[in-house]
């Protein structure tokens, strides 16, 4: 949920070269971004645009998905408020957002830091959430480092995977 500034204040820019489209331009300049959140360790990398800065944007909301991934924040098992941004996209049972959209990495952080507290069960976090156990894992699914990261939780604690 950081702005644009305080998460780029946390984090170590590296521009370099890369395969990528371009061409006969193509390793000539340094067009590729990683993207090093320093107290995680955690990255987001974008090599695939001609334009640095377009390579940036992706690179930050791919830091963005992969610390809603891989860091969880604590929050409680019981008694949780889903977030007013939370509260916006699901209407009806329904969570409305695009993997592409800027509240993705947020909303899929929120989804995963809840079913962390409570054990990887959907069905019960679905219900603090206000929506339903499908909504959810369709969400998850999504992205699917986050789905794989879902069911390998889920495994280690002896739970069946999900499809």
């Amino acid at each position: 949920m950081l702005d644009e500034a305080a998460l780029l204040a946390e984090c170590e820019t590296r521009r370099q070269r890369r395969s990528g489209p371009g061409g006969q331009h193509r390793n000539k300049v340094e067009t590729a971004v990683v993207i090093t959140h320093s107290p995680t360790g955690v990255q987001g990398a974008a090599t695939e645009r001609r334009s640095q800065e377009q390579n940036r944007k992706v690179a930050i909301l791919r830091l963005r998905i992969n610390l809603a991934i891989h860091h969880r924040t604590e929050v409680p098992a019981e008694g949780y408020q889903p977030s007013a941004l939370w509260q916006q996209r699901c209407r009806s049972q329904r969570i409305t957002v695009n993997p592409q959209h800027e509240d993705f990495p947020a909303i899929l952080a929120e989804a995963l830091n809840l079913l962390a507290a409570c054990e990887w069960e959907p069905k019960e976090v679905a219900s603090q959430l206000k929506c339903s156990p499908s909504q959810l894992v369709k969400l998850v699914q999504l992205d699917p480092h986050a789905f794989v990261e879902l069911n390998r939780q889920r495994s280690e604690r002896g739970l069946r995977s999900l499809r």
